[in-house]
């Protein structure tokens, strides 16, 4: 299960760590996030304690006006086992008693200066990032005129040395050999490489380079939406390989369908051109302009012609 801990949300966000510091480590395992007004009122009946609390100035006001008794009822049934965090925004004064309450529980209270609705926006993005689902893929992913290619492959097909060529073409890099890919939505699939091979690109005979320092920060990028798969494959005389473009192969990685296409490679044939080319084309595909259909359109007005000229 992919999980992200408190701690991680505190430096990410620069908050506050009020009390309960032992509970840091704690696992957030969910994108939700709860206003626990409901709670504050005293029902816990659907409480979900799984989530990241968020209490801002209106939950405050009203846990102000409960008699002092109920007051620490409500913040130990609030600081549940399961609860990951509770976050107070707007810069605003923790109550005692929700501060004696999570040290009791070792739930972390934190805080920060941020207004909830801009909080709340900004820690669910995050989240839904970090704990989207998740897939590991061999290739190189470039970002070509502003399309996502992810190109994959046998072993020493030449990804690698194509991915070069594309980047001394000004196109940028996101990721080579390994591309880490995340479902950060519904048809949204986006890649980025492993912390360990940021920037880096392996050649055959020369080794591991790095791309930032030789060709510039503008040769690459940190992350991508994937939107169109190239697969090289060597050259097999006895297959037949798409000529017009009429259909269209889809390649399904996690629960998105993305185009793909398949290079045959052989010598003589410039491949980062074919890719340049094939990005573009995608592009035009999108835009409603199908050289492909356009060309099938002329065919059968021809064929139409000429069947009506061989009646006459």
């Amino acid at each position: 299960m992919i999980q992200v801990t408190t701690k991680e949300v505190i430096e990410k966000f620069n908050l506050t760590l009020v009390s309960g510091h032992e509970g840091i480590g704690r696992y957030i395992t969910t994108s939700d996030i709860s206003r626990p007004g409901l709670e504050m009122a005293g029902y816990f009946t659907h409480y979900p304690a799984n989530r990241v609390q968020l209490i801002g100035k209106t939950e405050l006001s009203f846990f102000e006006m409960l008699p002092t008794e109920l007051k620490k009822e409500r913040m130990l049934k609030l600081c549940s086992q399961d609860t990951p965090a509770i976050i107070v925004s707007r810069g605003m004064e923790v109550p005692k008693q929700l501060i004696d309450a999570s040290n009791e529980t070792n739930v972390p209270v934190l805080l920060t200066d941020m207004k909830t609705t801009q909080f709340s926006g900004r820690l669910t993005n995050y989240l839904e990032s970090k704990l989207a689902p998740y897939a590991a893929v061999h290739g190189v992913l470039v970002d070509v005129y502003g399309i996502g290619v992810l190109i994959i492959g046998k072993s020493g097909v030449g990804k690698s040395e194509t991915a070069l060529e594309l980047i001394k073409k000004g196109h940028r890099l996101v990721a080579d050999d390994c591309v880490e890919i995340r479902q950060e939505a519904e048809n949204l699939i986006v890649g980025s490489p492993p912390p360990l091979l940021e920037h880096l690109l392996e050649i055959r005979g020369i080794g591991i380079i790095d791309i930032m320092t030789l060709f510039g920060a503008s040769a690459i990028r940190p992350y991508k939406r994937i939107t169109l798969i190239i697969e090289l494959e060597n050259w097999d005389p006895d297959k037949t390989y798409d000529r017009l473009g009429l259909d269209e192969e889809k390649m399904k990685i996690i629960d998105t369908e993305i185009t793909k296409l398949t290079i045959p490679v052989q010598p003589g044939r410039n491949v980062s051109v074919i890719i340049e080319v094939a990005a573009m084309n995608y592009r035009l595909k999108k835009m409603g302009v199908n050289a492909a259909q356009e060309f099938s359109r002329r065919l059968d007005e021809m064929i139409s012609y000429q069947d009506e000229i061989d009646d006459y």
